[in-house]
């Protein structure tokens, strides 16, 4: 994605258009708790949007139910998401944000045995807004 299309804006822009739950988990690196979100099951047909920007993120066919409490998914839109090594905490994760604005969306796990992809993105639900695809007559 090149620089163009990048949303940038300061903390005080991005606290007065998120929520305070979305401006903790998306520009403070938080997380929801487990079971919090209601998208934590697959949902009609259509794409997942990053909740701060609008960037398409993540596509309803690859969203999938992985009993953790956070929506799952096994790959995400190209080009949409950029992965960050994340070593906070102790762990060695990977961190996955919005290529367009940079938002915190949640962490990457190689650990869907039962998936096409072995991927496991585990998405914070606040980060994300779904719109049902519209579909032509």
């Amino acid at each position: 994605m090149d620089n163009e299309k990048k949303v940038i804006k300061t903390d005080e822009e991005w606290k007065k258009e998120l929520t305070p739950e979305q401006y903790r988990v998306m520009r403070e690196k938080g997380t929801e708790a487990p079971w919090s979100g209601k998208l934590s099951k697959p949902d009609a047909e259509g794409i997942y949007h990053c909740a701060a920007c609008g960037n398409p993120i993540f596509s309803q066919q690859a969203k999938f139910e992985s009993g953790t409490g956070w929506p799952s998914f096994n790959q995400a839109i190209p080009e949409s998401v950029k992965l960050i090594e994340d070593t906070s905490g102790g762990m060695k994760r990977t961190e996955v944000v919005c290529a367009k604005c940079g938002a915190h969306l949640g962490h990457l796990f190689n650990d869907a045995f039962d998936q096409p992809t072995g991927q496991r993105y585990c998405i914070n639900a606040v980060c994300l807004n779904p719109r049902k695809k519209i579909k032509a007559d």
